[in-house]
């Protein structure tokens, strides 16, 4: 006989099912966010770029060349980034609506519109890619090939979900599923707007018989290289848009087949085309080329090194017990424990203190991984674009020994111009490498993620001192800004940190470093692309009035100005390196925090960003 708890229960209605579109709604509403920006920005800077000059019954000065030399590519890049812009608009009201649906009746209510915009939100991006990127015969049908597949595929996946029923929460899958698509939604919006605008820029001007206004600049100088970064970027675009696809399908990391494999392939085929197109769109000269690949080279081999020797050498010392190896283990781990100064009497409670100290280090750093990986994504997003941009800008003719399309720093200051590039690469590299690590748990007790972060970081410091400054004695006052806040915290802590035993205050310093951590993050950011491409821009040629190309506008017609946006600029930068340097090492931030010593780095670096925008933008 049934009880009456039991017929209770029968009767109880199921519960509703929670859809992975919830469940990834703030990551679904970032990608809904970066592509509209995007699409907003390309709207305003369409490719091929602008008449510079008004010719009566020909063009007129601000109207997109595109349009005049090839219509029906304009109207076709015109209409897909307009559907892609309002479609990613409607994406975030739908998920804003079902959300607050979900909430208040505990019923999420049928997905379909929503992915039915998502797709065509994909799909009008591709088109505009489609139309804006492509240069000649190759990049075309190598394009129209990719675009096709993925339009098929993206069809025949909407299909088969919507008659598929809908998948089963799994927390096991959510942060699988999380990682993927803040990759693929950071490699679209990368990769989308570099497409449309290639390294080197656009002639502004029509030559008979070398080029015609609105052709790439590298389509005339380096064509192979321009054929290699585009091929590359295209690769790395279709991939990221497939991953989104992908997810369509709720059952797609759960099933166990190999088909659950296949958005970590195509997040590799990603990062390999953005490796791709860094090293091909950045370099002008064969051995720079070779130089990126050996640095991408020489991380990818300690990757394997980390994650096929050293596991497989750790097992076979751990399964052998006689012999050489075991004898090795024994003297290893004697070793290990005379280097901590552990004694044999008080093995036990120091092998017991050690394995809690690694679980609160393990914690700690669970707790810090959404963050690090947003960090290390932003990172290789500006990085990427700085390559692409590098401070200066590009030479517009071939006057004076140089081509058009070079890099005038690499003219002017060579020197300056490798510094900002190996340290750029070195941090672009070294953001990909974080990404990885921070999703290998093996990978983070051997503290490779924190130096990975930590090269990431003194890469970006490198790269800016080298590339927003144009003398010696400028860059020596921007790394001594960093040592002086670098400097502060230590004083600060060591006067000003008060004996805090209790350990009800983690959780509250647990988020207090989330809040500080996120504001270095975004402010880390906005300022490296500001300090290297400062407001006004930079004076592309020598003239007779004593400017000279490369140098800030900004610098020439307001010096006090742009030595005030320089300085409150490089003070927010450097504050917010070092607390990233400080938030991620946990032995270095709880002291930190409990003196506010990262609290008052935050808000000089506050100061600095609002004097930078007062000085820059008035």
């Amino acid at each position: 006989m049934a009880s009456p708890a039991g017929e209770i229960n029968q009767q109880q209605p199921p519960q509703p099912q929670t859809t992975w579109e919830y469940t990834l709604r703030k990551y679904l509403l970032l990608l809904a966010s970066l592509v509209a920006t995007v699409a907003y920005a390309a709207g305003f800077s369409p490719p091929g770029g602008v008449w510079q000059d008004t010719v009566a019954g020909d063009h007129t000065a601000g109207d997109p060349i595109i349009r005049d030399l090839n219509r029906v590519r304009y109207l076709v890049f015109f209409y897909c980034n307009a559907t892609a812009f309002a479609s990613s608009l409607l994406v975030i009201v739908l998920i804003l609506l079902f959300a607050v649906i979900h909430e208040k009746r505990n019923a999420w209510v049928t997905v379909m519109p929503l992915r039915v915009v998502m797709v065509l939100d994909l799909l009008s991006l591709m088109g505009a890619y489609a139309a804006g990127t492509c240069r000649d015969r190759a990049t075309t049908a190598y394009t129209a090939v990719l675009v096709s597949a993925v339009f098929l595929y993206v069809f025949a996946q909407m299909v088969l979900a919507s008659l598929r029923p809908a998948g089963e929460h799994d927390v096991t899958n959510e942060r699988a599923r999380k990682v993927i698509l803040l990759l693929a939604t950071f490699a679209t919006s990368l990769t989308y707007a570099a497409g449309l605008s290639t390294p080197g820029g656009f002639w502004s001007d029509t030559i008979a018989g070398q080029h015609r206004a609105g052709e790439a600049v590298m389509a005339e100088r380096h064509p192979a290289r321009l054929t290699a970064f585009l091929l590359c970027n295209t690769t790395a675009f279709v991939a990221s848009l497939l991953t989104v696809a992908r997810l369509l399908d709720s059952n797609h990391l759960r099933d166990g087949t190999a088909w659950s494999w296949e958005p970590y392939g195509c997040i590799v085929v990603a990062m390999a085309g953005l490796v791709g197109a860094y090293a091909a769109g950045s370099t002008r000269v064969e051995h720079t080329t070779v130089n990126v690949v050996a640095l991408v080279g020489a991380v990818l081999a300690y990757i394997a090194f980390q994650v096929i020797v050293v596991p497989r050498a750790v097992n076979a010392l751990r399964s052998t017990t006689d012999g050489s190896w075991g004898k090795l283990a024994r003297i290893y781990s004697s070793l290990s424990k005379r280097r901590f100064g552990r004694k044999q009497l008080e093995q036990e409670h120091d092998d017991q203190d050690t394995i809690n100290r690694e679980a609160e280090l393990n914690r700690a750093m669970e707790k810090a991984r959404s963050l690090v990986l947003l960090l290390a994504t932003l990172a290789a997003t500006i990085t990427f674009q700085a390559a692409l941009d590098p401070p200066g800008g590009y030479w517009q003719d071939d006057n004076g020994g140089h081509q058009a399309g070079d890099p005038i720093l690499l003219t002017t200051n060579p020197r300056r111009y490798k510094a900002f590039f190996y340290c750029n690469s070195t941090a672009f590299v070294a953001s990909l490498l974080a990404i990885i690590l921070v999703q290998n748990k093996s990978l983070l007790k051997r503290h490779a993620l924190e130096a990975a972060m930590i090269l990431d970081l003194f890469g970006l410091m490198g790269a800016y001192a080298a590339g927003s400054c144009r003398d010696v004695s400028t860059s020596i006052y921007v790394m001594a800004i960093a040592g002086a806040v670098l400097v502060y915290v230590v004083i600060h802590v060591v006067f000003f940190t008060l004996d805090h035993k209790g350990h009800g205050e983690d959780v509250l310093l647990e988020k207090r470093r989330k809040r500080l951590l996120l504001f270095a993050i975004l402010s880390a950011t906005i300022t490296y692309q500001a300090g290297l491409t400062p407001p006004s821009g930079f004076w592309q040629e020598d003239d007779d009035y004593g400017h000279r190309a490369g140098e800030p506008v900004l610098f020439s017609n307001y010096p006090h100005r742009y030595k005030a946006f320089f300085y409150c600029n490089t003070t927010s930068f450097m504050s917010s390196i070092a607390l990233i340097i400080l938030l991620v090492n946990p032995n270095l931030y709880r002291p930190a925090i409990q003196s506010y010593a990262l609290s008052v780095c935050m808000v000089a670096g506050m100061f600095g960003l609002m004097g930078a925008y007062s000085a820059g933008s008035s």
